[in-house]
């Protein structure tokens, strides 16, 4: 079972990161960083009330994006991943080397993509 998320993220996938990153930042005002780990660099925010607003350049299509992402702040990513499948999940990436650590996504009972990720410093296990 996946532990109760202490935080998550909402990630879209956007064809151009440089128009993206100046409408949040000069439209919106909402305050995007610049992010390495990815080519070209990727985009992070915090809303007021902890929601980060994730932003890849990438080909997205609908039903993939955007995509709830559950931080495992304790880590065990790969013990959750075996567990959803186990329980008929059906699991559409399975874990992989994500900026700064791992990830895995789902889907949930209506098609809605879900992820997960887990810093590279916690444990992959926990067993």
């Amino acid at each position: 079972m996946l532990p109760k998320p202490h935080r998550a993220s909402i990630v879209f996938y956007v064809a151009d990161i440089a128009r993206t990153e100046s409408f949040y930042n000069d439209v919106l005002g909402i305050g995007l960083t610049r992010q390495e780990g990815a080519e070209p660099f990727w985009l992070s925010g915090e809303l007021d009330g902890g929601l980060e607003m994730v932003f890849f350049q990438m080909e997205g299509k609908r039903g993939n994006t955007p995509a709830l992402v559950f931080d495992l702040v304790d880590g065990g990513i790969d013990d959750i991943v075996a567990a959803l499948a186990e329980k008929g999940v059906t699991i559409v990436t399975p874990i992989e080397e994500a900026p700064g650590g791992w990830s895995a996504d789902f889907l949930d009972p209506d098609g809605f993509g879900l992820g997960l990720w887990q810093s590279g410093d916690k444990p992959r296990s926990l067993k």
